[in-house]
């Protein structure tokens, strides 16, 4: 019969499996033991879902402890549970809160060594040595997780960010009804709450620094725009919050447009230290929409003007380098460009441009007025481009440092023309070159030798009649017609006929 030896594990493993098993069932029942602000601090701290009923925030943490406690996880829980736990054994009046029997017996048996710590192992369902390969060195880390991308929103010129209070979380129906209900419970910080009392107001009753709600689909290839659910409706605490209304359509057959933009709260809140209660109903016909809460302060479009003034105005120079190469020549073309036209009028409000602007992605060279341009997104932002119907948003404009520099040398025209050499020259208006006259004003029935005379007045000067005026200006066609007018007249009425305008066929010559 062979000699059978039987390989023990050393003592320090099983320590190490009977420690975390500990931490393991220590975690697991003070999160059993949590409130609801407790569960939702803690989801939050992972980036996990906040909303919910609270059996349902106890089943989304009880999953993390088992699937994903890494000891910063661990480490928070245990700051929640003290945190807790110290402040009702401060309160006067109340009785020495202890831990419960189950984690501190937990603790104490973790406290007291290896011996008693391994017959702890029978206790949970747990395979040890599985779990224990997944740890790294004993420090208790689970393997890396699959990061799954965020939900993230574009940047709104007219907010800028200052505190995440909720991350884009996605709104999960409860059951199959149409309509659904996600609450959300936070509290300001006292530092949140100081800059919203000290922000000034934009109009009466808002103020520039606001909490906002912000919805849009749940999608995490590209930055979402805002965008409602059907059947919106936020109630802040005990009121409902007014969500923009639908534009009307004046097209027969085109739904009304909503304008989804940041939905403002500040004004249901409770401003201090007091818990903050939204919830959100919502239709529910198969798209998934996110939901995030943000700190922001709101611009307003004379503030983005003058930020594109300081960050956002071209040189000249590099504007003119610009028009040579629209104007170059292509050598594989058969048409030469010697010139490109542009109005200084804007294509927005038909004025003369006061700031020539345009995006840096547009192809042309034709500006319109940054003024009226954020005004008008001010009020319903598009950001497209009036020349080109293109994308152009805050980010990419740019102030034409050459174009700003013409209009202050060019005041009498409303029209310049770039040259290939990135010169210019200014272009009369065509109605301004076609009333000035091309030639002087012959006068008749004067003495004057010459026939050059001021043009007279109707009642004639120093007692003489005034003199017919020739307008050799006139074309052909329009003489024939004055001709036969006269002759017309010639035959109904045999009476006199006042003088006529003379053409160029009785004899008279053009002085120019």
């Amino acid at each position: 019969m062979g000699h059978v030896t039987r390989r023990r594990l050393p003592a320090r493993r099983w320590t190490l499996e009977a420690k975390m098993a500990a931490e393991l069932v220590e975690a697991k029942n003070m999160v059993m033991s949590f409130r609801v602000s407790d569960l939702q601090m803690l989801l939050g701290f992972v980036g996990r879902s906040k909303s919910g009923l609270k059996h349902e925030l106890v089943t989304r943490a009880l999953q993390l402890v088992q699937f994903d406690c890494s000891p910063e996880v661990f480490k928070k829980i245990k700051e929640l549970y003290e945190t807790r736990y110290a402040k009702k054994s401060s309160e006067p009046g109340q009785p020495q809160q202890h831990r419960p029997p189950e984690a501190l017996s937990i603790h104490s048996s973790y406290d007291r060594g290896s011996t008693v710590a391994r017959t702890s192992l029978s206790t949970p369902n747990i395979d040890y040595p599985a779990l224990y390969g997944k740890y790294l060195n004993g420090l208790g880390r689970l393997p890396p997780k699959v990061v799954k991308p965020e939900v993230r929103l574009v940047k709104l010129p007219f907010y800028t960010t200052l505190d995440e209070l909720l991350k884009p979380t996605e709104l999960v129906p409860q059951n199959n009804e149409k309509l659904q209900e996600s609450p959300c419970i936070f509290a300001l910080t006292p530092r949140q709450v100081e800059l919203i009392r000290n922000s000034r107001e934009l109009q009466a009753g808002v103020k520039s620094v606001q909490v906002v709600l912000r919805i849009c689909y749940t999608d995490t290839s590209s930055p979402q725009e805002d965008q409602y659910p059907p059947n919106i409706a936020v109630k802040v605490n005990h009121s409902y919050c007014s969500v923009p209304g639908y534009y009307p359509s004046n097209k027969p057959g085109v739904e009304p447009k909503r304008p989804c933009r940041p939905i403002n709260l500040t004004h249901l809140m409770y401003l201090s230290a007091a818990t903050n209660r939204i919830t959100v109903t919502w239709g529910n016909y198969g798209k998934s929409y996110s939901v995030g809460l943000y700190l922001v302060r709101q611009m307003t479009s004379a503030e983005l003007l003058q930020r594109l003034k300081t960050i956002g105005i071209k040189h000249p120079e590099l504007c003119k380098a610009l028009v040579k190469e629209k104007l170059r020549l292509d050598p594989d073309s058969e048409i030469a460009t010697t010139g490109v036209r542009v109005s200084l009028i804007c294509p927005l409000v038909k004025m003369r441009l006061s700031v020539p602007c345009r995006a840096e992605t547009c192809a042309h060279l034709q500006c319109f007025d940054a003024v009226f341009y954020l005004q008008m997104n001010e009020k319903k932002p598009t950001w497209m481009c009036p020349v080109c119907d293109k994308p152009a948003p805050y980010d990419q404009l740019i102030i034409d440092g050459l174009l700003s520099k013409i209009l202050t040398e060019c005041e009498d025209a409303d029209e310049i023309e770039y040259l290939v050499d990135g010169s210019w020259c200014p272009i009369k208006a065509e109605k301004e070159r076609s009333c000035s006259p091309q030639c002087p004003i012959l006068v008749l029935g004067s003495s004057d030798v010459n026939g050059l005379l001021p043009t007279p007045n109707g009642n004639g000067e120093n007692g003489k009649v005034a003199a017919d005026v020739v307008d050799l200006t006139l074309d052909s066609s329009s003489s024939e017609e004055e001709e036969e007018e006269d002759e017309e007249d010639e035959d109904d009425d045999d009476g006199p006929q006042p003088k006529r305008r003379c053409s160029y066929e009785k004899g008279l010559v053009s002085a120019c």
